[in-house]
């Protein structure tokens, strides 16, 4: 796994899954999508769909605990913050052997650069919010919310997953 190449695949994916419009109820089939994959899967995820500032899902599968919360909401911080992915943050920060505190002065109890949240781009609007999973392995979380945004979006998930 080359970091170079993750960036470049993640960059694609970043530009290539946008939505026409969102709305709630968009966000609910999102959200609902992401559920069945990961109770199909067995997954113990935490999901968060939102538009900045307006939560629009959320839910908490069996075997999560707070921490899985705190993980969303720092995540979505960084998403927030950046207008890219948490997991795309986090790459940058090892490649460049650095961390968000050094490199902005974010404090660790609010960001976390770890995979697993990803922006909601909107064509002609531009990114509008995000939507989080926590509960797998950083890389885990990432490709499950792309093969759900692939899903929602009408995409190959074959073509746009990481190398």
């Amino acid at each position: 796994m080359s970091i170079a190449k993750d960036l470049a695949r993640i960059a694609v994916q970043e530009h290539e899954l946008q939505f026409t419009s969102f709305d709630e109820e968009t966000a609910w089939r999102l959200g609902s999508r992401l559920r069945s994959l990961a109770v199909e899967r067995g997954g113990k995820l935490v999901i968060d769909v939102r538009r900045f500032g307006q939560p629009l899902f959320y839910t908490a599968l069996p075997g999560t605990a707070p921490d899985n919360v705190e993980w969303v909401r720092r995540k979505s911080n960084v998403t927030a913050r950046f207008h890219r992915s948490s997991y795309a943050i986090g790459l940058e920060m090892e490649q460049k052997s650095s961390n968000l505190f050094e490199r902005y002065g974010l404090a660790v109890a609010d960001y976390a650069s770890h995979g697993g949240c990803f922006p909601l781009r909107v064509l002609n609007a531009g990114i509008i919010g995000s939507v989080t999973v926590s509960g797998l392995p950083q890389r885990a979380d990432h490709e499950l919310v792309v093969e759900a945004l692939c899903l929602e979006l009408e995409r190959s998930f074959e073509t746009l997953r990481l190398p």
